[in-house]
């Protein structure tokens, strides 16, 4: 009797463990086989808007998409702000479409806290950005540096719109790099709308650019799409202005920027090594400049937008986008690119420090731009004999008239001497013009962009004035 027992009861423990086995194995085929939003994962993360922590809500793609270093296209979604939002789907429905083109969906639930509102929300976003920058973020260590971004509720986002073909020829680096790559914005827009927006147009202070891998023998793409590298531009520099602009009524669009190079180097066509290091040259510049206008104009009503389209720039981005205010009519300027036909003109730029006329690097104020007066003479000769040449390399040579856009300007005093005196003669020519400037100063130390509620207030105030975006009342 006992040996039969015994016999029996090892039967049965085998038989429950097979079972337990296989219950295991299908219950994880199940899981694979369920959506994304179905495996949500749910925590606390502590927000400086509310001064305590509000619930999120995780959900992965159901097609995951990486960048080049296997991170995760990730969207933080901010949602039940204490606002209303202009795009009339649900959440539900917004963040199904961002899952279905390959973004994890991070979403934050303000619960209509009454600080969820402009500018206030921007210390989130800075500290969003942040956070995925230094490789933690509600629990994921593999959030892209590169792919990333942050989204109000209501927005949707189009990545990868192309707005130039660039030209190998203009920087020749690396020399293998032969056939132009197409350079890239992005697109941040409300969905399902009753009203238009306006835009605000940024170029990227991270340069992509063609790599070439001496091992494998051929171009690769890590340094493409490059312009949300947030080492280098958001959390770089807690930049949250475009990420804060829909709390405003306003759309926002990074691109890549205009040198598609290392911005410490490029060269003329046989010329020396480097001659192009940490500046950019005409017509390329303000050929893509003025095609990325073209395109977000163009492709205005697949975006909701309404016609009415802002610059915001800051150091090489500042220098680029500059490119945008004049009113001086340059053909080689504009008879390149995207949506030739289409206006270029924009309502307004707010331009922080960047370099707008490269023949006043001379001048005893731009004693710091030691750079720019060892190399500029390589590119194009000494500037007293080619005045015009370097003349047309700057935003100030297109300034021609009160048709130029209003810009607010915006600096340190304890930065580079060689930005405060750019500023100062761009400034001083658009006010004898009588075009419309103001100036937002000493918000911060050194090479810095705004980040103070004070000086995000007077920037978005700027903006609302020019652009006339849609009144975006809290509740």
């Amino acid at each position: 009797m006992g040996k039969y027992t015994n016999h029996f009861i090892g039967f049965s423990a085998t038989k429950a463990w097979q079972i337990r086995f296989q219950s295991v194995i299908i219950f994880g085929l199940l899981l694979l086989m369920m959506p994304g939003s179905m495996l949500a994962v749910t925590g606390k993360w502590y927000s400086k808007v509310t001064g305590k922590n509000i619930d999120y809500t995780s959900s992965e793609a159901d097609k995951p998409h990486k960048d080049f270093a296997g991170g995760y296209a990730t969207i933080v979604y901010l949602e039940n702000l204490s606002f209303h939002k202009i795009g009339r789907n649900s959440n539900a429905k917004d963040v199904a479409w961002l899952r279905s083109h390959g973004y994890r969906v991070i979403e934050l639930n303000y619960s209509h806290n009454r600080n969820a509102v402009t500018p206030k929300i921007n210390k989130d976003i800075i500290a969003i950005n942040d956070s995925i920058g230094r490789g933690s973020f509600c629990g994921y260590h593999n959030c892209s540096h590169f792919e990333s971004y942050i989204l109000f509720e209501g927005y949707r986002i189009a990545r990868n719109v192309p707005y130039f073909i660039d030209n190998p020829k203009v920087y020749n680096t690396p020399e293998q790099y032969t056939q132009g790559d197409t350079l890239h914005m992005d697109v941040i827009y409300p969905a399902n709308t009753s009203v238009k927006v306006p835009i605000v147009l940024s170029f990227s202070y991270s340069n992509s650019y063609a790599t070439y891998d001496s091992n494998k023998k051929m171009l690769i793409n890590t340094n493409r799409e490059q312009r949300m590298n947030l080492a280098y531009t958001f959390a770089g520099f807690n930049d949250s202005f475009l990420e804060g602009a829909p709390a405003n009524g306003i759309a926002w669009a990074i691109a890549d920027h205009p040198k598609y190079c290392p911005w410490g180097k490029g060269k003329p066509l046989n010329g020396r090594n480097d001659t192009y290091k940490s500046y950019e040259v005409n017509p390329d510049v303000a050929q893509k400049v003025k095609s990325a206008i073209r395109t977000l104009r163009g492709l205005g009503s697949r975006f909701n937008l309404s016609g009415k389209i802002g610059i915001y720039g800051f150091s090489r981005g500042s220098s680029a986008g500059s490119m945008a205010i004049g009113d001086r009519y340059v053909p080689t300027f504009e008879k390149a690119g995207f949506h030739i036909g289409i206006s270029d003109r924009v309502q307004a730029a707010a331009l922080g420090p960047g370099v707008f006329d490269y023949s006043l690097i001379y001048d005893p104020k731009e004693d710091d731009a030691s750079g720019l007066r060892l190399r500029c003479p390589w590119a194009w000769g000494p500037m007293t004999d080619n005045y015009k040449l370097w003349q047309s390399m700057g935003a100030a040579y297109l300034v021609k008239s009160s048709a130029t856009s209003p810009v607010l300007f915006f600096y340190n005093t304890n930065d580079e001497h060689y930005y405060q005196d750019q500023i100062a003669h761009l400034k001083a020519k658009l006010d004898s013009l009588k075009v419309p400037t103001e100036t937002l100063v000493n918000y911060g130390t050194g090479h810095a962009v705004p980040q103070t509620q004070a000086s995000l207030i007077k920037l978005y105030r700027f903006f609302r004035r020019y652009l006339q975006p849609p009144t975006v009342a809290e509740k």
